[in-house]
């Protein structure tokens, strides 16, 4: 297997043996790609340059790559050593870039590209082992180790295609040049776009849970859509068709962009793409930086800008043109990739377009490789959509990696389709869905689209993850047989002990949706920040924090479910927001920054850690002195989520009972004093309308020595 032609592995049939063998190889071949991709930096300092002020450093992710394999595996509880935890702490979050208009400030110590390279090869090492050993049985399903491998692989593949974006922002003189990733020579002028008519029809996305291929959690359920007929652009957008935008001024005419891309052009004073460079060369004064080189302006290559660009070139077009001109919906692009016939890669013997890493590593001409009467259907640039990314009917989250895509469905993330020249493995599947910030770069570019039909939003707008749900009643709902709203309650206690004590900094460990992260806030704390591993649960915190409401069904009976609104403001809660942050983080390998805590509240919190026992050995050194440490649970200690050995208590030893409060003196004796006798808190969790869950957790305070 030739690497670049790698393919992603069938997952249902075959020998076993030889789909490990397969595995194995397809592992390799990635690492390999990868170190090659970083090979083009020119020195360490340049791992360590900012190529976009909204985005870590190159060091970043070729860190988080590696670190990704071990986090998830230990999550999967496929290992249970760590490899070095404050890489896969310091490398664990951090991926998305940030808003335009948020940027972060905060200072990182990153270490050296020898010492992440060393890390890299023991991860490697690590991995090769688990794929040579582990039983393996076929089909691979969401619950099998080796899908955790797999999502290790594939996630590393998409980061090829991310990084190489980053490499392209650097400045020239930091990259080298590298024959791996040599690109097109061919260019010239394009063939005049036109539209041509593509016949309406039903469209059905989404995959079954036994689909032969590794998926993305979005990619599963189902969407069936009825689409009416529309025109399509022959072409992508070509550099010289996106020149009469660029030379009309449209960069400085509000009135082409929308309410978004106008304040994002304000702030980054855009004038023409990205990748498009000012100098003195031969043709038109246009040169295009590529990854690796600064070439003349092909101008029959796709133009490459992000969603805003493309959005008002469209906008600029229906003036010029007099007919209705957008991106196309997620829908439209399916239909008319239905219509072309495309085979699906790994079925495909060499590509059918420039994608999967096969012809060159830039894009090509946009009349280069054609699909019936369109081009580029599949391949070169990826194409914006106007469609938000949003979860098929049926949609579930992969407990190992809840926050790939819950965190999208915001309506800010907008899907692209169909590939680019570095897309490879699940990213140059047909069923493969990316959705980015709108104004995020990408090897993306556009085709568009004439039709009268509305774009459908598909907005949920009210939360219908079922446990994030319950949740949100649970902290923001009304009171259920006269118990007391239990978040409400903890912070009152926190807020008592604290008493006479300096209220400076607190964390709440494990804060779900967040309401007593608010409520020490409005206590008189001048800085709580709230931590959760589960995103599922953050992002609603966080959502909560940024726009002061939550909207959420709950399930009355079978099918029929109610609606409810909360805010900030009926709470009384609204003024402390700025007092507060969110964000996602491991309670067993906390990042280096959440540290000089007053009081910690880790609430129902500890009998759901893989290791407590590391959690407890570890919280004091982000404490202050004298700092206060208050621990609430129920004990419910299931092997699901922590294995025996690691239990603090509800076990038998020499046969006589081993109870958790023994188990947490033990644990804190070094560092804390027990204050005063445990108590009762208890909770209530509404299900239906007609069944809850009453629990009682106990609730025991911790003095810093």
């Amino acid at each position: 297997m030739e690497l670049r032609k790698t393919h992603t592995i069938i997952l249902n049939e075959g020998d076993p043996e030889r789909k490990r063998a397969e595995i194995r190889e397809y592992f390799h071949r990635t690492f390999d790609i990868d170190e090659l991709l970083y090979e083009t930096l020119k020195e360490d300092a340049t791992f360590h340059l900012r190529a976009d002020r909204l985005r870590h450093p190159l060091i970043f992710y070729y860190g988080h790559t590696a670190t990704f394999f071990i986090n998830k595996l230990t999550i999967a509880r496929v290992i249970n050593t760590r490899i070095n935890p404050a890489f896969e702490s310091l490398f664990a979050v951090g991926v998305d870039e940030m808003s335009w208009d948020d940027l972060d400030s905060t200072h990182y110590d990153w270490p050296t590209q020898q010492a992440v390279k060393e890390y890299r090869d023991r991860v490697r090492e690590l991995v090769d082992d688990l794929i040579r050993t582990l039983p393996l049985t076929l089909p691979i399903t969401w619950e099998n180790p080796f899908w955790g491998i797999m999502m290790g692989i594939e996630h590393e593949r998409i980061h090829l295609e991310t990084s190489s974006v980053l490499i392209r922002q650097l400045p020239i003189d930091q990259v080298v040049k590298h024959p791996f990733w040599d690109i097109c020579r061919e260019a010239g002028e394009p063939p005049r776009n036109e539209l041509l008519p593509v016949a309406g029809g039903m469209v059905e996305l989404g995959k079954s849970c036994d689909h032969p291929l590794y998926g993305w959690d979005n990619e599963y359920g189902s969407h069936r859509a009825e689409v009416a007929g529309f025109k399509a652009s022959r072409y992508l957008v070509s550099n010289r068709e996106y020149l009469e935008f660029v030379d009309d001024g449209g960069y400085c005419q509000r009135q082409w962009w929308t309410e978004e891309g106008w304040k994002w052009r304000e702030f980054k004073q855009a004038g023409h793409p990205l990748f498009w460079i000012r100098h003195t060369g031969t043709d038109g004064g246009w040169g295009l930086r590529t990854m690796l080189e600064i070439i003349d302006l092909p101008w029959n290559w796709p133009v490459e800008v992000n969603q805003l660009e493309a959005k008002a070139f469209c906008n600029w077009k229906t003036a010029r043109s007099g007919q209705p001109i957008r991106l196309p919906s997620e829908d439209e692009w399916t239909r008319l990739r239905d219509l072309c016939s495309i085979p699906d890669q790994p079925w495909w013997d060499s590509a059918p377009g420039n994608i999967n890493l096969e012809q060159w590593s830039s894009s090509c001409p946009v009349d280069r490789f054609r699909f019936g009467d369109f081009y580029d259907v599949l391949g070169n640039v990826w194409q914006w959509t106007e469609t938000p990314i949003y979860p098929f009917h049926g949609f579930r989250v992969h407990p190992w990696y809840d926050d790939f895509s819950t965190p999208t469905f915001d309506t800010r993330h907008n899907l692209i389709k169909g590939g680019s020249w570095i897309s490879t493995g699940n990213e140059a599947t047909l069923d493969a869905r990316y959705a980015f910030r709108r104004h995020f770069f990408q090897h993306a570019g556009f085709r568009y689209v004439e039709s009268v039909a509305p774009i459908e939003i598909h907005q949920d707008q009210y939360e219908t993850d079922t446990l994030a749900a319950q949740y949100c009643d649970a902290h923001y709902g009304v009171e259920h047989f006269g118990v007391p709203n239990a978040p409400k309650a903890l912070a009152g206690i926190c807020l008592e002990v604290m008493a006479g004590r300096n209220k400076g900094q607190a964390l709440d460990l494990g804060c779900a949706v967040g309401r007593s992260a608010f409520e020490l806030a409005k206590g008189g704390f001048q800085r709580v920040t709230g931590l959760d591993f589960s995103t599922r649960f953050f992002r609603l915190a966080a959502r909560m924090q940024e726009e002061g409401y939550l909207r959420y069904a709950l399930p009355e009976e079978g099918e029929i479910v109610s609606f409810y609104e909360i805010s900030l403001v009926d709470l009384g809660l609204d003024d402390v927001r700025q007092r507060v942050e969110f964000y996602q983080a491991d309670a067993c390998n906390l990042p280096e920054k959440f540290t000089g805590y007053d009081l910690v509240l880790a609430a129902n919190l500890i009998d759901r850690l893989y290791t407590p026992r590391r959690f407890l050995s570890t919280i004091h050194g982000r404490m202050n002195p004298g700092g206060i440490l208050i621990i609430t649970s129920p004990y419910t200690w299931l092997e699901e989520y922590t294995k025996k050995e690691e239990w603090l208590g509800g076990y038998r030893e020499a046969g006589e009972p081993v109870w958790t409060l023994d188990g947490l003196r033990n644990a804190l004796a070094p560092h804390f004093r027990l204050m005063g006798e445990p108590r009762d808190v208890p909770f209530v969790i509404r299900e239906t309308r007609r069944k809850f869950q009453h629990s009682i957790a106990e609730l025991t305070v911790w003095e810093l020595l």
